[in-house]
C-alpha cells in the first residue's frame, strides 16, 4: 500500500529560502564586476599653493595693477606707419559677427559675461558632481575634482593675463575709433588687451579639464561634458566677437590654449595613482547567508534587500 509523504511547513520553507539565496559563484561574480575608479595624484598643500597663487595674481592683477601693466599704446595694431589697415582676412571676415549697433553689441557682451563667468562654470561643476555621484564614486573625489579643474582653469588665466600684457593689441572696437577718440573709451587701460580672448580661453580650460578628469577618473556618462560643454564654450567666443571685442583669432588661440592647459594640467599633475571600488554603501546589496533558527527545523535569510 503505497502513502502519500507530505511535505512539512518547515521543510517548504527551507526549500524556498535556498533557492532564494544567491549561491557563492553568484556573490562572487558580483563583487568581480563592481565598478572601479582611478584615484588621481593629489596633494591638497601643493595643489591649493598653485590654484590659490594663480587665482591671486590674476585677481589683483585685474584688479589693482592693470592701469600699471596694460600697455597704454597698442603694440599690436593692425596698421601700417602711414596709417594704412593691415587687418587680416580671416579676422577681417570674422568681424562680420559683431553687432551693427552699440545695443547689440553690448548685449552681445553682457550674455558672454553671463555664460562664461556664470552659466558655464556652474554646468560644468554640477555636471562633474552628478557623473561622480551617478558612478558612485567616494564623497572625497567631488572636491579633489573640484580643485583641479580650479586649477586648470587658474593657471590657464594667468597665462592669458600675461600674454595680454605683453602682446598689446588694440581691440576691434578700438581699432575703427579716430585717434583722439581712443582714450574716452569706458575703460582705456583695458584697449590694448584683445590677444587673445580671456573669457573663451577660461570657458575650455574649464570644460576640457573637467571632461579629462572625467575620463582619467573612468567615470559615467563623461560624454555629457563634452557634449554641454563645448558647445557653451564655443558661444562664450562667438559672443565676444559679437560684443566687437575680439578678433576671430583671439577666439581660437583662447580656445586652443584654453583646452591645452585643461588637459595638461591633470595629465602632468594628477596622474592615476591606483584603483579603488565605487562606494557600495550608495547602492543596495543583494549578499544574502542561510542562517539557522535555533529551537525550529527551518533557516532564514539575512542580509540587506
Amino acid at each position: 500500500m503505497l502513502r502519500t509523504v507530505r511535505p512539512s511547513f518547515s521543510s517548504l520553507a527551507l526549500a524556498v529560502l535556498l533557492a532564494l539565496a544567491p549561491s557563492t559563484q553568484a556573490l562572487a561574480q558580483s563583487a568581480k564586476d563592481a565598478p572601479r575608479l582611478n584615484e588621481l595624484r593629489f596633494d591638497w598643500a601643493r595643489d591649493g599653493v598653485i590654484t590659490g597663487s594663480a587665482a591671486v595674481l590674476w585677481i589683483s592683477s585685474e584688479a589693482f595693477f592693470k592701469s600699471d601693466l596694460a600697455p597704454a599704446t597698442c603694440r599690436w595694431c593692425d596698421r601700417a606707419p602711414d596709417g594704412t589697415d593691415t587687418l587680416n582676412r580671416v579676422d577681417r571676415w570674422g568681424r562680420g559677427l559683431a553687432g551693427d549697433t552699440e545695443a547689440s553689441r553690448h548685449r552681445a557682451g553682457t550674455w558672454s559675461n553671463i555664460l562664461g563667468f556664470g552659466v558655464l562654470p556652474v554646468g560644468v561643476m554640477g555636471l562633474q558632481f552628478a557623473m561622480g555621484r551617478a558612478s558612485d564614486s567616494p564623497d572625497r573625489f567631488f572636491a579633489q575634482d573640484a580643485t583641479i579643474i580650479l586649477e586648470s582653469a587658474m593657471l590657464a588665466t594667468l597665462a592669458n593675463q600675461t600674454v595680454k600684457f605683453l602682446a598689446g593689441r588694440e581691440r576691434p572696437f578700438v581699432h575703427v575709433l579716430p585717434e583722439d577718440q581712443k582714450g574716452l573709451t569706458e575703460h582705456p587701460s583695458d584697449n590694448n588687451l584683445s590677444f587673445y580672448s580671456g573669457h573663451t580661453n577660461l570657458a575650455f580650460s574649464l570644460v576640457v579639464s573637467a571632461g579629462t578628469v572625467a575620463a582619467l577618473r573612468g567615470y559615467e556618462h563623461q560624454g555629457w561634458i563634452w557634449a554641454v560643454g563645448i558647445p557653451l564654450a564655443t558661444s562664450v567666443g562667438l559672443l565676444r566677437m559679437g560684443a566687437d571685442k575680439h578678433y576671430l583669432t583671439d577666439v581660437a588661440t583662447g580656445a586652443v590654449l584654453g583646452a591645452a592647459f585643461g588637459v595638461a594640467v591633470p595629465l602632468l599633475l594628477h596622474g592615476r595613482t591606483g584603483t579603488v571600488e565605487a562606494d557600495a554603501s550608495r547602492k543596495s546589496s543583494s549578499a544574502a547567508r542561510l542562517m539557522p533558527v535555533a529551537g525550529a527545523r527551518m533557516a532564514g535569510i539575512s542580509g540587506i534587500f
